[in-house]
């Protein structure tokens, strides 16, 4: 690992700064010294600077924000499933070595296990934002990324970012049609201990969560469900959460997809204009360098970026975008990787991020339609059923 440990550098901060964790590179991460407190947010809103006078005197690393499952929110589920949702969040950094995490809540009524140190502090957004409307009209999107590394160039927060951009931009176009929750920043990552900083709710944790929050959903109105993923180790979980969701809401229908910009609309757009081969768009690949070239270019560190195409390849096992092959498996990442990337990163650029982006719109935007179509065909048949 010695091209990674020589790209890491100081991030020490004055006293009165913060920082965004989702923002940092995970050699960042690994160099931010372990005493510095961790923030985490139940909603949004707060001030960081009434924070951080309240936390004591030094610098604060905030974390991204949990926009839902918590009493008060715009979605909140029973306690104990979000309680091993919040062990699972705060297990890594924790395994990290950070000594301090603390978890921001706007009001004393929200319960939280003993173990967990808590502030109270007044939030303008608390319950995160709302969707405008939950109703048997519109397809609700949940779209869910994830907080992990990404190379040596992109931040923490990329999957996040992505997902949360597609799912506004299919709300944006066809908003009577659609609705979007905020995306949500954590997922599952079983190669947690191979890179500094990512993330891991568990899966069982993670499936608990994401059902709690359909059947929250069904009890507000709706009953069609989309959840998007922009994080690939999130995607045999979310299968198992439409599988389980099928048998516990059948008057509902909810649905996953692996991954976006995947299906035929995302392949022929990748194929056209993708610059790499076989191998060049995996993880902090070609891809994802571009659509945040596009959506988020100050947090790129482009000087940093290491193509990694070396990944073990056979017949039925190798890596790309859309993973082919006949085999399944999930072996350490550190056999193909020094820096945590899988592809071409160097090859990204900002219009193809443009043109992808708007090809995985247009994607979700076919998927949404088609979900329409399964639930009013389904609702018919039910009626015409029911009067025999």
């Amino acid at each position: 690992m010695q091209l990674v440990l020589s790209l890491v550098f100081d991030v020490t901060l004055a006293p009165e700064a913060w920082l965004n964790y989702g923002d940092l590179t995970w050699p960042e991460v690994a160099a931010l010294p372990r005493d510095t407190p961790l923030v985490l947010p139940l909603g949004s809103g707060y001030d960081p600077e009434r924070v951080g006078r309240q936390i004591g005197a030094g610098p604060i690393c905030w974390l991204p924000a949990i926009p839902y499952g918590w009493a008060g929110s715009l979605l909140p589920v029973a306690p104990a499933v979000f309680d091993r949702a919040l062990a699972g969040i705060l297990s890594a950094p924790l395994e990290d070595g950070f000594q301090r995490i603390v978890v921001l809540t706007p009001s004393d009524s929200i319960g939280l296990p003993a173990s967990v140190e808590r502030l109270i502090t007044p939030a303008l957004a608390p319950g995160g934002g709302r969707p405008r409307r939950i109703s048997r009209e519109r397809v609700m999107l949940i779209p869910v990324g994830h907080t992990e590394q990404h190379g040596l160039h992109l931040p923490m927060n990329t999957d996040t970012v992505i997902i949360g951009a597609i799912a506004e931009g299919v709300v944006e176009i066809i908003p009577a049609e659609a609705e979007a929750l905020p995306a949500f920043p954590y997922g599952v990552s079983t190669h947690r201990r191979s890179f500094a900083g990512t993330f891991n709710m568990g899966g069982r944790a993670f499936e608990d969560f994401q059902l709690a929050v359909i059947g929250r959903l069904v009890e507000a109105g709706a009953d069609r469900m989309y959840l998007m993923s922009g994080h690939g180790g999130n995607g045999s979980f979310l299968v198992n959460v439409v599988k389980y969701a099928g048998e516990r809401f059948p008057g509902a229908f909810s649905t996953t997809a692996y991954l976006h910009t995947s299906g035929k609309i995302g392949v022929r757009a990748l194929e056209q204009y993708r610059r790499s081969g076989r191998g060049g768009m995996g993880h902090a690949c070609e891809l994802e360098t571009s659509l945040m070239l596009h959506l988020r270019p100050e947090l790129c560190r482009m000087e940093r970026a290491v193509d990694e195409i070396d990944f073990i390849a056979t017949e039925n096992y190798y890596m790309d975008w859309v993973e082919g092959g006949e085999l399944i498996a999930n072996p350490p990442w550190e056999d193909d990787t020094r820096t945590g990337a899988y592809g071409a990163g160097t090859l990204a650029t900002a219009e193809n991020g443009v043109r992808w982006l708007a090809a995985a719109i247009e994607e979700k935007i076919a998927h949404v339609h088609e979900i329409h179509e399964q639930q009013n065909r389904r609702l018919s048949r039910r009626a015409q059923a029911s009067q025999r």
